[in-house]
């Protein structure tokens, strides 16, 4: 049975739910939050999806499968740990890189971090769909 009132109250509240996941993500290297919650927070939207629709439709939404975003995830958080070894650090040391830096001064900050950050985030995002999808096609 699809409720209306639900399955229009989720179409906003995945919205909002997925802005404040990256929100979480952004903010998490120096404020509480990071790719585990923020993982969390966005699979959270696409499960609100799933019980107002259904698994076929939250799917279709995602547009890919939730066990390659893991994968995808696992990935870039390994890539992130190894960076540090090419300038001879050990394994998961932060490493920053500045563009559009202008005579000595600071530009963009990017970092290894955010990049394990968000692997983290795709992992948990992943493999939290991958679980709720099969639960809930056995149903």
């Amino acid at each position: 049975m699809q409720s209306l009132i639900l399955t229009t109250a989720t179409r906003l509240l995945v919205a909002l739910l997925l802005v404040f996941s990256v929100y979480a993500l952004l903010r998490g290297h120096n404020l509480p939050g990071g790719g585990f919650i923020g993982g969390l927070i966005g699979a959270t939207a696409f499960i609100l999806y799933t019980i107002a629709t259904s698994v076929r439709e939250a799917q279709a939404a995602l547009r890919v499968d939730p066990a390659n975003v893991a994968m995808l995830g696992v990935g870039v958080a390994g890539l992130a740990g190894l960076a540090s070894g090419f300038v001879n650090e050990p394994f998961l040391t932060g490493q920053w890189l500045f563009l559009f830096a202008e005579d000595g001064g600071k530009g963009l900050p990017l970092s290894t971090v955010l990049m394990f950050d968000i692997g983290v985030y795709m992992a948990v995002f992943g493999g939290i769909l991958t679980l709720v999808f099969a639960l809930e096609q056995e149903i």
